[in-house]
């Protein structure tokens, strides 16, 4: 949900100011060696309805007929292969679950919505109408929508590719109303008791004898551009009113709530009391089946076994594991309870979850089971400052510092459909000044990596679809991706009208993540060298980084410039107790980038300290493999 930077941003602020003047040495112990982990993943977000769409009309608040919309089909056995070659492991189709669209469906027997509650003219994908179905406009045929996801779930498979897709429990379309209920299965709300403003087991939260009222609409805001609609009447019948989502609890929310949706109540009263049982003190070192032992026998509130018979509708169905909007608005003891039970099902499920609050991250991990969070208000946050040319690259080491207990959890991307485009004018402004921090992002820890449909073409999102802005590619409108239709290239998938420019790039990508899918040393150990480069070697700065990963069979030194004009000599240093964990002895090593093979320099080791020869161009990175 977009309204979430402010928070985001207020965080990182307070961030910057505790850690821009300090560089600390890490207290990582780099000799703790990972043990059982896997290689290193990445996460492909797509989103679905855009993916394949072709027609470049891109009329602001179009329809679907105007401006087009890409579908289940479009993905392809070629275009899966495709993008498991990019060195991807899992996709997450974005917008799958039925939400709200201005779309008339009603010869499927599907309701129209109402655009007084709906955002955009697509919709957003975060205000789910029905879940325990698809969204009809990625369906080529709409009775059959549900069968065509199935075979998309397939298809990723035979690929190679895991399945994630979005579960938003803290809240729900306005007007839910599932036509696909399984048997025993009945809609949010559907036995609520709404003469009270709370019970443990109603599903919302109610405002008892008033009526809820449509946002009174600012800054010549108007549904659908101002077309006429017979819907679009500033009325939506909802008696009593219901909390908004984002837990306003005005029975007229502001247009800045996500008035859209209702916030699901998840046994919490108004006054913060839990009514459920907590987890007992030490509970965050139990592993998830003694968190399913403890739910066993406990009484739980109606919104949390509706959430998990919904976890379980599509784990049956192949989904392979689920990203979680806005975790941190819904209890902990809740994600212990649905992802014990997520996990006895499938053990290997991806779970991952967007919490931007850093003090509650051990919690969510630990009590709530989650298997990753975004780390977007420190890693991401930095990166972004370094890339726009404000910040010190002293200010990443502190942070994967800070995060070493968790930094397997902590997942780690440069865009996503919330986030401005790398592109975009208001970001960097190249996606050139997103290599060395993809680089970064991609290395420094054995979390998983995630990049967004487009970044690998350096897509800007420069389009004005209507309730989108631009510099982030639309959620909401219909529309199509410019550097995504180039390389779709009429459903050949395979880049014939990309520029050269855009060429470049995906073989960037395509080069790191394969490297990174495949080393033993970024499953591994770290150690930062910035601060002892910084204390004894002449020419080292602050528009560079380095650190060293390694494992029993591999050594790697990673360095990258964020400097989009200097090149940079020096010889970089490795102090004493770096060397011996490296197991280097007094002599000469060669030393060649993995990303492109052709820079190679030597590193001298001579009475236990190591130097190496860096000459590094603008924007440029290496990981140097230690032979």
């Amino acid at each position: 949900m977009n309204t979430k930077f402010l928070t985001c941003l207020i965080l990182v602020f307070a961030m910057f100011i505790g850690c821009k003047n300090e560089v600390k040495e890490p207290t990582v112990q780099p000799e703790e060696i990972k043990t059982n982990m896997k290689k290193k993943e990445v996460v492909y977000q797509v989103f679905t309805r855009l993916f394949g769409n072709t027609n470049t009309t891109n009329k602001p608040w179009g329809t679907l007929e105007e401006n087009g919309v890409g579908k289940f089909n479009d993905f392809t056995d070629k275009a899966l292969s495709e993008i498991k070659d990019l060195g991807v492991t899992h996709i997450w189709y974005t917008g799958v679950p039925h939400h709200d669209v201005i779309t008339d469906y009603t010869k499927f027997g599907i309701s129209n919505d109402d655009p007084d509650i709906v955002k955009g003219r697509a919709g957003s994908p975060y205000a789910v109408k029905d879940y325990y179905n698809v969204n009809p406009d990625l369906a080529v045929n709409v009775e059959n929508r549900l069968e065509e996801f199935e075979a998309l779930i397939e298809r990723s498979h035979k690929a190679g590719l895991k399945v994630i897709i979005d579960i938003v429990p803290n809240h729900v379309a306005r007007n839910y109303q599932s036509l696909s209920n399984p048997e025993g299965a009945s809609d949010f709300g559907a036995e609520d008791d709404k003469t009270k403003t709370y019970d443990v087991n109603n599903n919302f939260y109610y405002n008892p004898g008033e009526a809820f009222k449509v946002p009174e609409w600012k800054h010549g805001y108007q549904p659908l551009g101002g077309e006429t609609h017979r819907l679009a009447d500033s009325k939506f019948e909802e008696v009593p009113a219901k909390w908004t989502g984002n837990g306003s609890r005005a029975s007229q929310p502001d247009m800045s709530d996500w008035y859209e949706t209702v916030k699901v109540n998840y046994g919490v009263s108004p006054d913060g009391r839990k009514d459920f049982d907590e987890l007992p003190e030490g509970f965050d070192n139990e592993d998830y089946k003694k968190h399913f032992e403890f739910w066993k026998d406990k009484t739980v509130p109606s919104s949390w076994k509706k959430f998990k018979d919904i976890a379980f509708y599509w784990t049956a169905k192949g989904v392979d594991g689920f990203r979680y909007d806005m975790a941190e608005m819904v209890p902990v003891e809740f994600w212990s309870y649905l992802n014990s039970h997520i996990k006895m099902k499938n053990p290997d499920a991806f779970l991952l979850a967007e919490v931007y609050n850093p003090s509650l991250y051990r919690d969510y991990i630990r009590k709530g089971k989650m298997d990753y969070l975004y780390d977007k208000v420190q890693l991401y946050d930095t990166l972004k400052h370094v890339m726009q040319g404000h910040g010190s690259t002293d200010n990443i080491p502190p942070i994967l510092n800070e995060l070493s207990d968790i930094e397997h959890n902590m997942l780690h991307f440069l865009e996503n459909h919330d986030e401005q485009r790398i592109a975009s004018p208001d970001f960097a402004g190249s996606a050139d000044k997103g290599k060395p921090a993809m680089v970064v992002s991609a290395t420094s820890s054995t979390a998983p990596t995630m990049i967004y449909f487009g970044q690998e073409f350096g897509e800007p999102g420069a389009e004005d679809l209507g309730f989108g802005d631009p510099t982030r590619t639309s959620i909401f409108d219909y529309g199509s991706v410019p550097s995504q239709v180039r390389w779709v290239n009429d459903k050949k998938f395979d880049g014939g009208q990309s520029t050269e420019a855009e060429k470049e790039l995906r073989d960037f990508y395509k080069r790191l993540l394969n490297f990174t899918i495949n080393s033993s040393a970024l499953m591994g150990n770290y150690q930062d060298i910035q601060h002892y480069n910084h204390q004894n070697t002449e020419w080292y700065n602050d528009k560079v980084l380095s650190f060293v990963r390694w494992s029993d069979d591999e050594r790697l030194i990673v360095i990258s410039n964020f400097n989009a004009e200097n090149t940079y000599g020096f010889e970089l240093q490795l102090p004493k107790d770096l060397v011996q964990k490296l197991k280097l002895q007094d002599g000469e090593y060669e030393v060649k980038d993995q990303l492109y093979n052709t820079y190679t320099s030597t590193l001298k080791v001579d009475n236990g300290k190591a130097e190496v020869r860096i000459d590094i161009k603008p924007l440029e990175s290496f990981i140097l493999k230690i032979k």
